[in-house]
Parts: C-alpha cells; structure tokens; sequence
C-alpha cells in the first residue's frame, strides 16, 4: 500500500514539475559592456581620493596637482597582522607647468583596513584609506 502511494504521489506531482514555467532572470546591465576590469583597477577605485588629496596637499593645492596627475604603478603590497594593507604606489606629477612632458615621480605608501569585527581573528576596525608615507623621488 505505501509503495502504490508513493507512486501515485510521483506520478501526480511529475506532471506539475514537468509543466513548471522558470522565471527569468533578472540581468543586470554592466556601465559599459566591454570593459576589462582587473584587480589593479578596483584597488585604485579605493584609494584614489586618497591619493589626490594628499597630491593637493604635497604641491600647494596648486592647479598642477590637482589635474595632470596620473598613477603609474603599484609597487608593492603588504599584508599587516592587524588585518590591513600597506600598498605603494607611484604617481606622476607634472613638473612644470611649461612643459607638460617633464615628471616628478613621487612614492605613496597607503594603508587599507578593510571593515572587520571578528572576535575569532581578533579584529574589529571600522573601514579605512589612509596616506601613511608620501616620498619624492625626483624632482
């Protein structure tokens, strides 16, 4: 009896499953569709306003700094015990305001602590992007 049951049961609930109607999916329409993004670029998306406050700061607030400045590589990346990032960055900033090709080459060292508040790694710092060493190198 309990094996004619479930039968019936499978038979009587197959036809609902097979006639099921999937939904579809809602897209999500990416800005632009033929973007390549990578690691390199979400990482200067976060410290970028960092970055150029500090670039302001460091040359005066002065019209040379705050357009024409432009990141040329990550140097390097640390990873902190306290659970945050030392990353090193080199910018360019224009050198001279009559001649737009020569570069000062400046090294920013920035500190990212990514939000956490986890009692079992011992951890619990609020998100935050700090400019902890700023370097001219040539001038």
């Amino acid at each position: 009896m309990i094996l004619f049951s479930t039968i019936l049961i499978i038979f009587a609930t197959n036809n609902y499953l097979v006639n099921a109607k999937p939904q579809e999916p809602k897209e999500a329409k990416p800005y632009a569709e033929d973007w390549y993004v990578t690691t390199e670029d979400v990482i200067w998306d976060i410290i970028y306003p960092a970055i150029d406050k500090r670039v302001v700061k460091e040359y005066g607030g002065k019209e040379k700094s705050s357009f024409g400045w432009g990141k040329q590589r990550i140097v390097n990346i640390v990873y902190n015990n306290n659970h945050s990032y030392d990353i090193s960055i080199m910018v360019q900033v224009p050198d001279n305001n009559n001649n737009p090709f020569e570069y000062a080459e400046d090294l920013v060292k920035v500190r990212v602590s990514p939000s956490c508040n986890s009692p079992k790694i011992s951890c619990s710092h609020a998100f935050n992007v700090e400019v902890i060493e700023y370097k001219h190198l040539g001038q």
